[in-house]
């Protein structure tokens, strides 16, 4: 079994979705780049997720959604926008926090479970994991998440710690 028969799989593909939507980025010239937890498995070792997190250009964003609304479900939100296909059970979640429009010009392309899709800089993605880590917003089995993210990036590039301020390093070593 192929790493995207795998994912497939895993999400009740009818079809592609994941592959329809990087060949929309693609045909349309979009600039975009994976950020999430499947960004942090192009450097860690691999967990599977039903969530792919993006980041797109933000003056290519109207053109993408106008494109995506006649093809999938598109639910906007104050920081994201959720992309869903009824024959799959994988999100994309683009996210529209303009901290994030700088990693796109940094990423480089990379494999993620079969996949080639640009994807951010290990430094992005670790920034990127702290944030959402110590965002109050956001639930807290998520951050949770977050914080297992940033401990698998640790695992493969251990000087990262050096990015992570004091308040979360004390919530990921609280016995140092």
């Amino acid at each position: 079994m192929t790493e995207k028969e795998f994912v497939s799989r895993i999400a009740n593909n009818k079809g592609d979705f994941l592959q329809e939507f990087l060949d929309i980025l693609e045909k349309t010239k979009v600039r975009f780049c994976a950020i999430g937890g499947l960004a942090v498995n192009a450097y860690a070792e691999p967990v599977v997720s039903l969530d792919l997190d993006v980041v797109i250009a933000a003056d290519d964003i109207a053109l993408l959604l106008d494109m995506l609304k006649k093809r999938y479900s598109v639910t906007e939100f104050s920081n994201s926008i959720n992309i869903t296909e009824s024959a799959s059970d994988l999100r994309i979640q683009i996210q529209t926090d303009p901290r994030y429009q700088s990693f796109i010009e940094r990423a480089s392309l990379k494999k993620i479970l079969g996949y080639d899709m640009p994807v951010a800089e290990i430094e992005d993605v670790f920034q990127g994991k702290i944030w959402a880590a110590m965002d109050k917003t956001r639930r807290a089995s998520k951050r949770q998440k977050d914080m297992a993210d940033i401990m698998r990036l640790l695992e493969y590039r251990g000087d990262l710690i050096s990015l992570i301020p004091e308040p979360l390093k004390d919530k990921l070593f609280p016995d140092s």
